[in-house]
């Protein structure tokens, strides 16, 4: 099937494909020139997938474990993770799921500036393609740092979204917002009772404080969710540039959205193997998570061209490729076409039929030779 992809014939010897040597060679053969056009060929490639510039993307930014278990270059111990460890950034488009571009780090934490000058390169390249889409950068509390604030108040159509670390200044001014929660809890948990229904797991509201760190080069919004569980208090904070909506609007619905951006990470790690960087050279090991990025690219491609409407629309990589790819077909190759018997009874026949129909009827693609 890969020679068929790569339109040779699959019974042909003399037209093998690569073997795991020759990957290995070209994996040990990159340097940091290409792994950088190849970052860049990412976000070119996301540009591409829209038809007409967007009215706004959700840029999300996480970072996420890759555990080491050799002597792998620039694998440092992470006392977060409690592990030896590389510590790669995945930037994905929040609304849509495509994949942006990644890096693989050291496994050590990242500062303000080394954030800042990754995202700096991206919002460059999609800013000399959509100078006025409006880009909101989205992420947890690593990322409310001054330099990538500064990035976002430096472009007139760009806003951000983080969250924030507790600290004793916003404890103190989240006590008198959390103590009204309390109240309110104890009300509920008490109607709860009369009406004999079970009690409420929870009681949350959210509320605009008063904050500003010395860092940070000007005032933001800041926004509390005072939540009260059964286990104690629970308060969150976030910080943003966006003017518009209520606090609960931005906490519940815009902040909390970006949890989808870990299912995609857990999509690249769990099906498509980006953790498995065991090679002993940094470089070799970024070209393989790259190889995984290219996977998640077509999976995604795969989804939202030929899967839409099916039971497959929704699935993850892994489904996909039980379904789709590991089937067992008899090869018959002539001069002039390859045919594949399917089984007579396999289940997925029609799914087949439907894919192969769509994928018929989509234009070729034009070859880069540049």
């Amino acid at each position: 099937m890969f020679k068929l992809g790569a339109e040779r014939k699959p019974l042909d010897t003399e037209q093998d494909l690569a073997s795991a040597p020759t990957f290995s060679r070209l994996e040990n053969a990159a340097n940091n020139r290409d792994l950088y056009r190849l970052a860049q060929a990412f976000v070119e490639q996301f540009v591409a997938s829209y038809a007409k510039p967007p009215k706004m993307i959700v840029l999300d930014m996480d970072h996420s474990e890759d555990q080491t278990h050799g002597q792998q270059e620039l694998a440092f111990y992470n006392h977060h993770y409690q592990s030896h460890c590389y510590l790669p950034l995945f930037l994905f488009e929040g609304l849509s799921g495509k994949f942006i571009t990644a890096a693989l780090r050291p496994g050590k934490r990242p500062k303000g500036a080394e954030n800042a000058m990754i995202l700096k390169r991206v919002l460059k390249r999609l800013r000399q393609h959509w100078p006025e889409t409006r880009i909101l950068l989205r992420g947890d509390a690593h990322f409310a740092n001054v330099e990538l604030m500064q990035l976002a108040l430096d472009d007139p159509y760009t806003d951000f979204l983080f969250g924030l670390a507790g600290n004793s200044r916003l404890k103190k001014l989240a006590e008198p917002h959390l103590q009204s929660t309390r109240r309110l809890h104890d009300t509920r948990c008490h109607n709860a009772r009369l009406a004999e229904q079970a009690p409420p797991q929870r009681s949350r509201t959210f509320h605009e404080i008063d904050y500003q760190a010395r860092s940070w080069p000007q005032a933001f919004r800041t926004v509390l969710k005072a939540e009260t569980m059964a286990l104690g208090d629970n308060p969150r904070f976030v910080v943003t540039s966006l003017e518009e909506s209520t606090p609960e609007i931005l906490y519940a619905e815009l902040y909390c959205a970006r949890g989808q951006d870990e299912n995609f990470i857990k999509m690249m790690k769990n099906d498509l193997a980006s953790d498995r960087t065991s090679d002993c050279r940094f470089a070799a090991n970024h070209l393989r998570l790259f190889f995984s990025c290219a996977a998640y690219v077509l999976h995604h491609a795969l989804r939202a061209e030929l899967l839409q409407g099916t039971e497959l629309s929704q699935a993850q990589p892994s489904t996909v490729i039980i379904k789709l790819f590991k089937l067992a077909v008899r090869v018959v190759q002539y001069k002039d076409r390859i045919k594949l018997h399917l089984p007579g009874s396999c289940p997925v026949k029609a799914l087949l039929h439907t894919v192969t129909e769509r994928l018929y009827r989509l234009p070729r693609p034009r070859l880069n030779t540049g």
